[in-house]
């Protein structure tokens, strides 16, 4: 008898972990990533966690710590942060501040996953190196409370000082800026290969 309860423990312990793991993914299709954005906004074709861009980069594209527009920039993973964030940059307002274009970063009105644009980023580091900035949050109005690393600005192409050209197709339904999660979400994350 106590084999048959411990074998009958093991096995829903087993499903329910099962259960977990697949219902995980389905969870991240309800709203939008930053990765596939900011993948078809700024035509840098990497995959995977945003922490992990930076490293990916090298060797296949140029990467520096000056913004430029169109550059990605890549957050690192934090303990509020794990998987770490990319952007695209969309304006040079100053040395200190830029404006970004990203996915999943504020939650509107209770919502993750959404498509935030004209970001305001300024950057905080000592040095002033863009090494940590500070950027917008919607639920407070203001720039957010916590500073945030950054590994550095990934350029899709070109040479330095010159900024990245658009990307060469047409920019999908979801970068619309009346899109919202889950108007075929599907489809999109179909049309990404994710």
């Amino acid at each position: 008898m106590p084999i048959r309860r411990y074998l009958a423990a093991a096995m829903a312990s087993v499903m329910m972990i099962t259960g977990l793991l697949v219902s995980a993914p389905a969870a991240a299709r309800d709203y939008l990533q930053c990765v596939p954005f900011a993948r078809a906004e700024s035509g840098v074709e990497i995959r995977g966690n945003a922490k992990t861009w930076w490293a990916q980069a090298a060797g296949t594209y140029q990467r520096g710590e000056e913004p430029r527009q169109g550059a990605v920039m890549a957050f690192a993973g934090t303990g509020g942060m794990p998987l770490g964030h990319v952007a695209v940059v969309k304006k040079i307002v100053s040395d200190r501040e830029i404006l970004i274009d990203h996915a999943n970063w504020s939650p509107i009105n209770g919502r993750r996953g959404q498509i935030e644009r004209n970001v305001r980023v300024v950057d905080v580091s000592s040095d002033g190196d863009w090494s940590m900035v500070r950027v917008w949050y919607a639920p407070i109005g203001d720039l957010g409370l916590r500073a945030n690393p950054v590994q550095g600005f990934i350029y899709a192409d070109g040479e330095a000082g010159a900024p990245n050209k658009a990307p060469s197709f047409k920019a999908p339904v979801w970068a619309q800026n009346d899109w919202k999660p889950g108007n075929g979400l599907e489809f999109v994350a179909a049309s990404l290969g994710q």
